[in-house]
Order: structure tokens, then sequence, then C-alpha cells
């Protein structure tokens, strides 16, 4: 059997899109990349030529997140047949192995045992516009060196089980919690203040013609022109978080270990998402790693 596959659903998210392609691409080769492309989208088509690209329609639909998951949770048990594990997320989300412990995501994975699942700590990469002034033209670490812990993407997104995952990629049924303290899981939302007014415009366009209220589109909030706030209000903010020198993640993992439990009798199991309103520096051996 290969040794791992990503999969992703997009539409339209360029910007996101070359990241995932660059990381994950190189790594596992293209051959092994797995993109829904939500709407046929002709650059979407491009910028993933080498990988097995999967049109869907784009019309506008209620219950999105719903029938998206349902898709991505029957890809990756199909996968699961001729991978040993298979990666899935947003294309804004990259699983990436702290570089302190040596060799790459992939060199992990092909030593990891099978029929678990394995769950990243979320640290949300963050524009600082106060003083991050350098534009992103290929690697985003480097130019952004600020994080802030983000439990609601500590997502259990490495997939070696027969489980089903919940809408929204957060929760799975598997009953035991593994999470490697040299694997993280970098949210890219915030990276750039530019792409995230592109992004956002774009998908409160998506939600405009849905015509539907959050509760029957069954997506993020987020989504939604209503709810979006003021751009650079949201990252005027980012440097009132509390900063936390140095870069010690294992109290936010045993916090996640602590909590473990069922969620309700849902026959899914979650960890507790505090808001911690922090902020570190990465250090100097993640610059590059995507």
């Amino acid at each position: 059997m290969q040794t791992v596959a990503a999969v992703t659903m997009v539409r339209d998210d360029a910007f996101f899109l070359k990241a995932w392609l660059r990381h994950y691409g190189e790594m596992f080769g293209r051959e092994n990349c797995y993109v829904v492309n939500h709407g046929h989208g002709a650059e979407v088509a491009t910028l993933a030529e080498g990988c097995n690209v999967i049109g869907i329609p784009g019309d506008p639909h209620k219950n999105f997140d719903v029938k998206r998951w349902g898709l991505l949770n029957n890809l990756v048990g199909g996968l699961r047949r001729y991978y040993r594990h298979v990666i899935v997320g947003d294309v804004d989300e990259l699983v990436v192995r702290d570089p302190e412990a040596g060799g790459s995501l992939l060199d992990l994975l092909e030593g990891a045992p099978e029929g678990r699942v394995l769950t990243p700590l979320g640290l949300e990469v963050i524009h600082r516009i106060d003083i991050e002034q350098d534009e992103i033209t290929g690697q985003i670490i480097g130019p952004r060196r600020h994080v802030r812990p983000a439990p609601h993407y500590s997502k259990p997104c490495i997939i070696s089980a027969p489980v089903k995952i919940a809408r929204g990629g957060h929760f799975t049924q598997a009953d035991k919690l593994f999470t490697p303290d040299e694997l993280y899981l970098l949210h890219l939302k915030f990276c750039d203040f530019g792409a995230y007014v592109g992004v956002m415009d774009h998908r409160n366009a998506v939600t405009d013609d849905l015509n539907a209220s959050v509760k029957e589109a069954s997506i993020g909030r987020h989504w939604f022109a209503a709810s979006r706030g003021e751009d650079r209000a949201v990252f005027d903010d980012f440097a009132k978080l509390e900063m936390v020198n140095g870069f010690d993640m294992r109290p936010l993992r045993r916090k996640m270990q602590r909590t473990f439990k069922p969620r309700g009798d849902t026959g899914y199991y979650h960890f507790d998402r505090p808001d911690y309103g922090t902020q570190y520096i990465l250090p100097d051996r993640f610059v590059g790693v995507i």
C-alpha cells in the first residue's frame, strides 16, 4: 500500500491552494493528492495539474457543509483501502512536523502504526500587520512568524482507522486521542490581510447566492457578511494577544488529553477548546516549513 494521501475540497481559493499543493504535492507527490474542485473552476484545475482532480457542480445549495463532509467521508473511506494514512482537511489547513524532530511528515507516517487517528495541535498563523510588513511571495512561514493557539483547529485529520468524521472535521468516532508532540496543524486563514479580504469577499458572495440562514446552510457563520465584522479591526486585535515567551506546547496537549471524552451520545469524541488569548513566535527552525 502507498503510505499517505492528502485530500481537500476547494472553490477558487488560489492563494491557499498554491500553499497546499506546494506542501503536500512536493512531499507526497501530486499523484497522491486529491483535490475536489467545487464548481469545476478552471484555475483550480490548472494549478492542481498532476493531482487527482475531482470536479463537482458548484450550484448554490443549502446544507453545504453536511454534503461536503459526506463526500469527504466517503472519499477518505475509499482511499484508506489503498493508503495506510489519509490526511483530510480544508485547503487553508496544513499539517507540519516540527523540524526539531528530524525528518519530514512523510518520514513520520511511514513509521506510524495503522488503526489510529492522529490529532495535530492547532495553531493559527496570524498576520501582525503592525510589525510584519513583508508580502508573501512564496513560503508563508518567514514573512509570518506569529501564531495563536487554536484548539478549534486541533483536528483529528490523519486517518488510518475506519471512523466517521463529523461535519467540519472537528471530531471523529475514535475513542483514543493520539496527539504527537511533533505534529501541528497550521491554520492559514489569517496569515495575510490581503488574502483574507479576497477570500472573505468570495465566501460572502457564495452565501448571498444561497439565500439561506446560517442554520439552513449548515456552514460556518464566518461565511456570512453579517457576521464578518470590520476586516482591519480583526487584524489590529492580534497585537492585543498576550505574548508568551518560548514555544512549549506540552501544556496545551495535556489539556487536550485531560478533557478528552465522548461528545454526548453522538458517537463522537472531543476535548475542551478554550480561548487562550495568547500568541507565540515560531522558532527559527520553522522558517520555510510551509
